[in-house]
């Protein structure tokens, strides 16, 4: 039994093998269905979309999700909208790493654990972002989370997750990431200590970026994604299931007496994936001048304005470095975008102190950014000859076009902020030689 289907936004269709033919065959509702299973489809488009943006599943299920209590309102935590709470700040941030709550001293799942640290937008008009960092320790029990404003892309840092999803399960480790798209119910299993961020987009869902010139093929590769197989429980709970339901910026839940992993047989484009991230094959520059960040994207989600993204994940994977007469390390820059960065493991090669794993950094539209005085003295100076960059290492970047606003939480309340970040660059000094 293959555990996934590779493919990148095909017409996929999978059964569990406990159940053969529960697929139907030639049409999408029969009037009874196989095994007396529910027809139900979810779908992650308008139904007038043109074909290459249409996005739907049909799910066959034991029970149909309609069926719960309804929908209470709950505590959000720390999970957030409100990009007013505190007044902006324009200045280059960087936290340190993240803390992950002890399981002595407190058991916090994956819901619990979410974290908002900035966004824009907002969820009604579908039209934003939302970046999140969860920290957990313990696996969710007889929970699931739906999010019903927009999609979560996972990057994991410390601990694999077992993401069981209404499609099938995915084992998520750091070094991957995964999709889950708006609507679809997932639950996450941890296995210790465990620490993550999430790029949250709404109204548009992730795609492969265009390859121009590039040609067919190159950057991530749509064979290398991986789709879970059908998978379903018929488990009753007769001491209540929670759904909990991000909607509107704000947390929801509500009771059933059934796990909602269900799902016998399914069919279509809109599932969840996941992908390796040591499988992106690498474009750089081989003669001259250090290429755009661009070459590095994994995933966009394109707003309506061409060439401009609602969000861009990119991220920047051991490589060679061959550029003459060329200051390597990425340049110094102010940008019309904002830029967010993780780091996975290792060390990021303009910043290789204080940009810790399980840390992050936020340069906003136009506040200037770029190597460390350590990485433009021993750059500018060291010989060049072919070299391998960021062996060990593995930082990415959210890049988005809104002007995302910081959190109380992420400028106060996580207490993780580094208040000393603008030092790195203070002793940077003048070479300017007038008589050069």
């Amino acid at each position: 039994m293959n555990t996934f289907i590779l493919g990148f936004g095909n017409e996929f269709s999978s059964e569990d093998p406990r159940c053969p033919g529960s697929l139907p065959e030639g049409q999408n509702n029969p009037q009874v269905c196989p095994y007396g299973l529910y027809a139900e489809q979810l779908s992650g488009s308008a139904f007038t979309c043109p074909r290459p943006t249409n996005k739907r599943s049909w799910l066959y299920r034991i029970l149909p999700s309609v069926k719960h209590k309804p929908f209470i309102a709950m505590s959000c935590g720390d999970v957030t909208e409100n990009w007013n709470e505190v007044e902006p700040d324009p200045n280059q941030l960087r936290w340190l790493p993240f803390n992950i709550p002890r399981p002595t001293e407190k058991r916090v799942d994956f819901v619990t654990g979410l974290h908002t640290v900035c966004g824009a937008g907002d969820a009604k008009s579908r039209n934003g972002i939302g970046i999140h960092i969860y920290t957990c320790n313990s696996s969710m029990v007889d929970r699931c989370f739906n999010n019903s404003d927009g999609d979560f892309l996972i990057v994991p840092q410390q601990g694999e997750i077992l993401i069981t999803t209404e499609f099938g399960k995915m084992m998520v480790e750091p070094n991957e990431i995964c999709v889950i798209q708006q609507g679809m119910r997932f639950s996450v299993e941890v296995f210790g200590e465990t620490r993550g961020y999430i790029l949250e987009v709404y109204g548009a869902h992730f795609e492969l970026p265009d390859l121009g010139p590039i040609g067919a093929n190159g950057l991530a590769n749509p064979r290398d994604f991986l789709c879970p197989v059908a998978w379903y429980e018929d488990r009753t709970v007769s001491t209540g299931y929670t759904v909990i339901n991000k909607y509107q910026g704000k947390l929801f839940a509500c009771q059933q007496d059934f796990s909602p992993f269900n799902v016998v047989a399914w069919h279509g484009n809109y599932t969840p994936y996941k992908y390796s991230l040591d499988n992106f094959m690498v474009i750089n520059c081989v003669a001259f001048d250090h290429a755009d960040p661009s070459i590095f994207t994994v995933l966009t989600a394109k707003s309506t304005k061409p060439g401009v993204a609602i969000a861009d994940f990119v991220i920047f994977p051991p490589r060679w470095g061959v550029a003459d007469h060329t200051f390597r390390p990425p340049y110094y820059h102010r940008n019309c975008m904002s830029e967010f960065m993780g780091l996975i493991k290792g060390h990021y090669e303009a910043k290789e102190e204080g940009f810790q794993p399980g840390g992050a950094s936020l340069h906003s539209i136009m506040t200037p950014h770029g190597p460390d005085t350590g990485c433009f003295e021993k750059n500018t100076a060291a010989a060049l000859q072919p070299e391998r960059v960021a062996d060990g290492t593995m930082a990415f970047m959210f890049e988005s076009s809104f002007s995302m606003a910081v959190t109380k939480w992420g400028l106060q309340t996580c207490q993780r902020l580094d208040k000393n970040y603008y030092q790195c660059w203070e002793t940077l000094r003048k070479h300017f030689n007038p008589k050069w």
